[in-house]
């Protein structure tokens, strides 16, 4: 369920902002436009990084085999990283360049108005992408709050099109004051201005995303009530005299690998250990679906950790 949740927020992206980019770049060429040719710019980048979320849902997908054992659900981290780089140097640094340009050598837009009639469409069409991904998002977020799910998030797929539409929709209000004080105030500096912002934005934007997606690409573990549950399913075994580590990684959004430490009474014999692990891997992969690799170890308060 998440998977196809990812697939339709990114698919969506991908079709809005193809279709917005083509229609930008048609009104920058006409206005002359540096706001508008960043926007255009913005919309090319997105797109193609939705292409590349894309390739990155595809190939987590495949199964394990002998040189990745454990699958490659973390390809769609790597290519979230490179989704949040791309935005940075291509769709921030392009922007800000043009900003700059438009700055020195500041000229009057011809025809201004087609602009607002393509920045008015391509803010409802990036408010519906808006609009699924947020929705997505909710899904995950339960009771925390929209800053702490997205640092806690583990499927970048969804928050990296959230965050990169959230830009989209700040830089055509941007792009929209802009070109609105340009013509309004007759300072054409004004438009690169406003080209300068959008970049600014951007860079922001990308910047978070590295963080988030440089932090997948380590290794973070599962949510502390997911540890809290296993701990609390380990202890209720009658065979387990207590956890000596518990560690857990995510492999991918909704993959997680779990390694286990416990001591055993010392009383039980073989079968009755290989029977409560049995049973408390069972009851740990029922409760917690996302948890697909479970390793559990035997040994005494005293060993030393690996």
């Amino acid at each position: 369920m998440a998977q196809e949740g990812s697939l339709k927020v990114v698919i969506a992206a991908l079709v809005g902002n193809f279709i917005i980019a083509i229609t930008k770049f048609a009104a920058a060429m006409y206005t002359g436009s540096s706001a508008m040719l960043s926007e255009g710019v913005h919309s090319l980048v997105d797109t193609g990084n939705q292409a590349l979320m894309l390739l990155g849902l595809t190939r987590s997908k495949k199964p394990p085999d002998e040189i990745h054992p454990f699958g490659y659900g973390m390809e769609l981290y790597f290519w979230a990283f490179v989704v949040a780089l791309l935005l940075f140097s291509l769709g921030a640094g392009v922007s800000i360049y043009e900003g700059i340009l438009k700055i020195k050598d500041p000229h009057p837009m011809t025809n201004p108005g087609v602009n607002y009639v393509v920045l008015g469409a391509a803010f409802l069409i990036e408010l519906w992408a808006w609009t699924i991904a947020l929705k997505e998002f909710k899904r995950g977020m339960g009771r925390s709050g929209f800053l702490k799910a997205a640092r806690s998030s583990k499927n970048p797929a969804i928050f990296t099109v959230l965050f990169e539409d959230t830009a989209a929709l700040l830089g055509l209000m941007v792009a929209f004051v802009a070109i609105a004080a340009s013509q309004i105030l007759n300072m054409p500096v004004l438009d690169g201005v406003g080209s300068l912002v959008i970049g600014l934005i951007l860079a922001m934007t990308a910047i978070i995303l590295v963080i988030e997606c440089k932090a997948l690409l380590i290794g973070e573990a599962a949510s502390p009530n997911i540890i809290k549950g296993i701990r609390k399913l380990a202890n209720e075994q009658a065979e387990v005299e207590g956890i000596n580590e518990l560690r857990t990684m995510h492999l991918g959004p909704e993959d997680v690998l779990l390694a286990l430490s416990l001591d055993f009474k010392n009383d039980l014999n073989a079968g009755e250990v290989e029977r409560t692990v049995s049973r408390l891997e069972s009851q740990i992969k029922e409760r917690y679906v996302e948890i697909r690799r479970v390793f559990i170890e035997i040994q005494s308060p005293g060993a030393p950790a690996d």
